[in-house]
């Protein structure tokens, strides 16, 4: 078993002052828009000097790095899809699959409005967003891959794969729960269901 050091004063210090930074970052982002936020608006309501920004970020797309990174410390989605990949019953697997999903969309509703605010006015963030998602279909298609011997009878694996991409897309979650209300549990509940019907 690995002992993480401990941090110093100074360290625990610093990562207040990121963490103070990136939250202030996240809510200007979601009030004015990424583009129309700037450093120093961001440095105002963090209580932060411009140039202590500049120092722990860089710029803009350095905090929002930083927002994606926290995001997938958070969510776990990945660790989960590959435990639902170990589980030899079928309907189970799904089960897990469906809350790796919802606590990936759960824990993900403010950063992706964030990136979509972004993608509007920064081709770099757009790219990376699209690179997000292609990323995410390809990851997909290999999980799948082991899945196959489950799936129902006739069943293309490639349409399995367009299946479960397009009934777990983050639109999704958030039009049942943003939009009409669903609490997670009953979209996790719903996934699950309305995956099992499709796949297996």
């Amino acid at each position: 078993m690995t002992v993480k050091p401990r941090l110093t004063h100074r360290q625990r210090q610093a990562q207040a002052t990121q963490q103070l930074i990136i939250k202030a970052a996240e809510k200007l982002f979601l009030d004015v828009g990424y583009g129309v936020a700037t450093i120093e608006a961001i440095a105002e309501r963090a209580g932060v000097a411009v140039s202590t920004v500049y120092a722990v970020f860089g710029s803009k797309r350095g905090i929002l790095k930083a927002i994606r990174e926290a995001w997938h410390q958070v969510s776990q989605a990945k660790d989960i899809l590959q435990q639902a990949s170990k589980e030899p019953d079928s309907k189970r697997r799904v089960e897990i699959a469906a809350h790796a999903t919802r606590r990936q969309w759960e824990a993900s509703a403010t950063m992706m409005a964030i990136y979509n605010s972004a993608a509007a006015v920064d081709p770099e963030a757009a790219a990376e967003l699209k690179a997000a998602r292609t990323g995410r279909r390809t990851h997909l298609g290999h999980v799948l891959e082991g899945w196959v011997s489950s799936f129902r009878p006739g069943l293309d694996p490639k349409r399995a794969v367009a299946l479960y991409n397009a009934l777990t897309l983050p639109e999704v979650y958030l039009e049942l729960v943003r939009e009409y209300g669903w609490t997670p549990d009953e979209y996790e509940n719903w996934l699950a269901e309305t995956l099992k019907q499709q796949l297996l």
